[in-house]
């Protein structure tokens, strides 16, 4: 085993390495992998029988010059940018400003709605909905693109993340409706909305599997900490799936109960709170510390 004292001389000397060496945001990033490559090779030579400090010497006499060691990274890392890169298509860059500008203009008609009034209820619900659409269309749109890192996610699955994006945005929508003069009926409508939305969103987001690119995947083995336990354990996503129904159950439960008890100003707070279980549930549930 390395001990501290072993670990600091490795610091030290490369350390002393680096010294007069302009740094980068990607220099560091290299600094820190050698630092981890040096504290491993400095075990298996204690281990061939050489004292710690010897045998941090020798791991950085095997390192070689670390301004070569730099040009070449900066080259291969030109190399493979250049190689690996994925420039956005045409059409999609055409079609997210195209959805973007629809989603502003509904915003703004809402906006004005609130501000200067003049604009029917009716205006207001398509606005809404313009929006809600808008963002689901971006949402599913980019999910399904290659990017440098990641390959495209699935058709199907993609539309899910958008639709479930648009359930949520039209429930708040029914919610603004609601307090700029509609019916009752319509904060139920929008709880339902939101709840189906949220849940589509919770079930696509427990069930996601990487989509990384081996290169990407191959740079991260080595600092991964964490498992997601989704994939390593059927039975706790299934759990999960049970613990999600239970709390939306409830959740709207109580909305409905606060609704017609104190109002529905108060009711929403049931909404927010199975929110928050939610995310303690995922962050407890979804990744587990590999031993």
């Amino acid at each position: 085993m390395t001990n501290s004292n072993d670990t600091a001389d490795v610091h030290r000397l490369l350390d002393e390495a680096f010294a007069g060496i302009e740094m980068t945001p990607e220099r560091q990033d290299l600094k820190e992998e050698v630092r981890a490559n040096l504290v491993a090779r400095t075990t298996e030579l204690q281990a061939e029988g050489l004292s710690g400090g010897a045998a941090a010497r020798r791991a950085m006499e095997e390192l070689g010059d670390i301004r070569t060691l730099i040009d070449e990274t900066n080259s291969s890392a030109y190399a493979m940018s250049t190689v690996l890169r994925v420039r956005p298509r045409p059409a999609f860059v055409l079609r997210t400003v195209i959805l973007s500008a629809v989603g502003v203009t509904g915003l703004a008609v809402l906006a004005l709605a609130a501000t200067a009034g003049g604009v029917p209820l009716a205006g207001e619900a398509v606005a809404a909905l313009v929006v809600a659409v808008a963002f689901g269309a971006v949402t599913a749109d980019a999910l399904s693109q290659e990017t440098t890192s990641n390959h495209p996610m699935p058709t199907g699955r993609a539309v899910g993340y958008g639709a479930g994006a648009l359930l949520v945005l039209a429930g708040l929508g029914c919610g603004w409706l609601y307090v700029r003069g509609a019916d009752l009926a319509w904060v139920f409508a929008g709880a339902t909305l939101a709840v189906a939305g949220a849940a589509i969103l919770s079930f696509l987001g427990a069930t996601q599997t990487n989509r990384h690119k081996q290169w990407v995947m191959r740079m991260a083995e080595s600092q991964a900490e964490v498992g997601n336990r989704f994939t390593e354990d059927p039975s706790a996503a299934a759990r999960f799936g049970i613990y999600t129904l239970v709390i939306w159950v409830i959740a709207i439960a109580v909305f409905v109960l606060l609704t017609l008890t104190v109002g529905w100003l108060w009711s929403w707070l049931a909404i927010v709170g199975g929110v928050v279980v939610m995310m303690i549930t995922v962050a407890r549930m979804l990744f587990v510390t590999d031993k």
